[in-house]
């Protein structure tokens, strides 16, 4: 496990919000666009014109060999998926993910969605294979708060989703730190590992993305390269948001509210740095 990371003052903290609020509205815009008929391009350029009109930069494609501002992956695609001219259908699971950068500072996160217009079984299942990973996303990052050692975030994720049925959590892809880079140390654990990891404290910066299937976890690369895929069919769903510890507390930099509405329940309440 890797235990080298950067910890960040309260002022780059500050800094980082700028590009985690950009990144939100960013997927914000993309989720009000997504529609039938829809193609994952058209939504690549939403989130491309929110990011360059708010004065961002779309930093995956700082990562060489991407050349898109998201990731749109359907179905049984989980993450890394390139957007192309494939439309979409009612009932479809989008997982979109989207960072931007501002200042040199990242923002990192991601969102699922059950394209609009079916209220079929397939449609209703999906979108509770979307919530479970969402409330899985929060309670790691309640852990975070909470926590006293990194690998209890992975811990909270894993019993969350264990809880709820017989979903596969990807173990080939983890989250990440987040900083001056989009991708930093420590690696964020979704599950429980043998080592818990380094301590946390004040100033760790971390990008906590479960992502679950319907089915078997195992996953391939499709031909592009990119597209990571379940090997048994089954759908994908993904949910990622950037958080920092800081003296004062936690915040949620890609939350509008900072994490406050979903955070409640866990009875932690995050702390804005003025």
């Amino acid at each position: 496990m890797r235990k080298s990371y950067t910890l960040k003052t309260d002022e780059e903290i500050r800094k980082m919000r700028v590009a985690g609020l950009l990144t939100a509205q960013a997927l914000a815009n993309v989720r009000a666009a997504a529609k039938p008929g829809v193609t994952t391009l058209e939504l690549d350029a939403i989130a491309e014109k929110t990011i360059l009109d708010g004065g961002g930069v779309p930093n995956f494609k700082m990562v060489p060999g991407y050349f898109h501002t998201i990731c749109a992956s359907i179905n049984s695609e989980v993450v890394h998926g390139i957007p192309s001219n494939r439309e979409l259908k009612a009932g479809d699971l989008l997982s979109v993910d989207c960072g931007a950068e501002v200042d040199g500072w990242n923002g990192d996160s991601a969102i699922s969605i059950v394209v609009p217009g079916d209220d079929s079984d397939l449609a209703k299942q999906r979108q509770t294979q979307s919530d479970v990973c969402e409330e899985a996303l929060w309670a790691g990052i309640a852990a975070f708060a909470t926590g006293s050692k990194l690998n209890d975030i992975g811990i909270a994720i894993q019993d969350y989703v264990l809880s709820q049925g017989p979903y596969g959590i990807l173990q080939q892809y983890i989250g990440h730190g987040i900083g001056r880079s989009m991708h930093e140390d420590p690696a964020v654990f979704n599950y429980k590992t043998r080592d818990a990891g380094p301590k946390l404290v004040a100033g760790i910066c971390l990008a906590i993305e479960p992502m679950i299937t319907a089915g078997d976890q195992e996953t391939f690369i499709q031909d592009d390269d990119w597209t990571v895929e379940t090997m048994d069919g089954s759908d994908g769903a993904h949910w990622e948001h950037s958080v920092a510890r800081h003296s004062q507390g936690i915040w949620v930099l890609t939350a509008p509210d900072g994490g406050k509405s979903r955070l409640a329940r866990y009875g932690v309440v995050p702390v804005e740095l003025n």
